[in-house]
């Protein structure tokens, strides 16, 4: 299994609409991908959101980018797997 975790930030005025964007037309593109297991959405005070999704596999399928009006800066993501110990 690989977990993705994908970080964005909006700008402070875009927070709702970029919030809206993730849950209502990015997330739903990616859930219906056959390897897709999971996906939380978490919000940061410092208008953050982190996705994070579970596959199946090793290659999760990309995220959309988001409209760079309502983004700070590009997304980034990074990929883990979980570790025996």
């Amino acid at each position: 299994m690989i977990v993705r975790m994908w970080e964005v930030r909006a700008h402070p005025e875009a927070f709702g609409e970029l919030l809206s964007w993730v849950c209502e037309a990015m997330l739903p593109k990616v859930e219906v991908h056959p390897l897709h297991l999971s996906s939380e959405v978490y919000a940061s005070t410092d208008h953050r959101l982190v996705v994070v999704s579970k596959w199946r596999g090793s290659t999760p399928e990309g995220f959309a980018e988001p409209p760079s009006h309502l983004v700070a800066r590009k997304p980034q993501f990074w990929d883990f797997t979980q570790v025996d110990r």
